[in-house]
């Protein structure tokens, strides 16, 4: 698993930017919900940010050292993502609950 998300990800910074684009536009999404107005729901944004983040970093190695084949950098980057990534999920999964529980409710 690790090593499919190297090849498509690791100096490849248009497809981290691609994951970014992904991510707003699930924010984008939350944003014409019933959602809107959660503060948990509208947390997308926040790895959105981190994958763009990263998609510029990805440029950066790939200008700076391209010849770079020991990533170490990847060792916090990529937990740090998953992490922030996987929180942003199931705070926007607990407030789409919450959400439709209470529109159940008004009915």
């Amino acid at each position: 698993m690790v090593e499919v998300l190297a090849r498509v990800l690791v100096a490849h910074p248009l497809h981290v930017f691609a994951v970014a684009l992904v991510h707003f536009g699930f924010w984008a999404g939350i944003g014409m919900t019933a959602m809107r107005g959660s503060p948990t729901g509208n947390v997308m944004w926040v790895p959105a940010l981190l994958w763009l983040a990263y998609a510029a970093w990805e440029w950066l190695v790939g200008a700076v050292t391209p010849e770079a084949n020991i990533r170490v950098d990847l060792l916090l980057i990529w937990p740090l993502i998953a992490i922030v990534t996987l929180w942003a999920v199931i705070r926007t999964t607990i407030a789409w609950r919450s959400a439709r529980r209470r529109g159940k409710t008004r009915r």
